[in-house]
């Protein structure tokens, strides 16, 4: 089993649920979550100051699946998560020793 982390634009989550469905993955977990990278955030306006916004909104998306359907699942998140722009975000893929339903005790690749 593998965990995919997906960090990506808000406004680009609904793209990426809907890709992540048509791949056949049922169940995605989404957080809310602060970061920059090369693009080390940018300057606004206020009331007439000027003051830097270090950290950008963005969306983290984690999924557990089989290893025979994360390549799929990751092209999904690429294509539909990328805009061509700084910032698109990045996906981080782990490998995940275990996993029990906790309702039902179920372990392993039934409890995905």
């Amino acid at each position: 089993m593998k965990k995919i982390e997906a960090i990506i634009k808000p406004f680009k989550l609904d793209e990426v649920k809907e890709a992540l469905q048509e791949v056949g993955l049922q169940g995605i977990t989404v957080t809310e979550a602060k970061g920059f990278g090369r693009q080390k955030g940018h300057t606004e306006l206020y009331r007439g100051a000027e003051y830097v916004v270090d950290f950008l909104p963005k969306v983290k998306i984690e999924v557990v699946l089989n290893d025979d359907t994360v390549g799929k699942a990751v092209e999904a998140i690429q294509a539909a998560a990328r805009t061509g722009r700084i910032g698109d975000g990045k996906i981080f893929i782990s490998n995940v020793e275990e996993a029990i339903r906790i309702r039902t005790g179920e372990t392993g690749s039934e409890a995905i």
